[in-house]
């Protein structure tokens, strides 16, 4: 009896491992989507406004653009590569905010300057 009992313990431990390591390298991988909210990272002022409120999400980065504002949660880009890939989809940026401070003139002309 106690026979049967080593040799099922010695099948379900290495199984119980397998699945608690499997589960535990997805959530170390697994990349969530960065959400914008009351505590946004990013304030932007677009040139002009968008026609309805819109969600984009752009890389990792949920976009909520209203009227002439849009704000997004962090993104692991430096902030004139975000800058760059929102101008893309919503056109001319005339600010860009983070908590560090706001883009100086030569990156924003960077920003509001489309890819070739």
């Amino acid at each position: 009896m106690i026979a049967i009992r080593n040799s099922a313990m010695r099948q379900l431990v290495p199984a119980v491992l397998a699945l608690v390591g499997t589960a535990a390298t997805f959530a170390a991988t697994a990349a969530p989507v960065r959400a914008a909210d009351a505590n946004s990272y990013y304030s932007v002022t677009l040139a002009a406004p968008v026609a309805k409120p819109a969600k984009l999400l752009l890389g990792e980065v949920l976009w909520n653009c209203a009227g002439d504002t849009c704000s997004a949660g962090q993104d692991t880009a430096r902030p004139v590569v975000v800058c760059t890939k929102l101008a893309a989809k919503v056109g001319t940026i005339n600010k860009f905010v983070t908590p560090k401070g706001e883009l100086a003139a030569e990156e924003m002309a960077r920003c509001n300057t489309p890819k070739a």
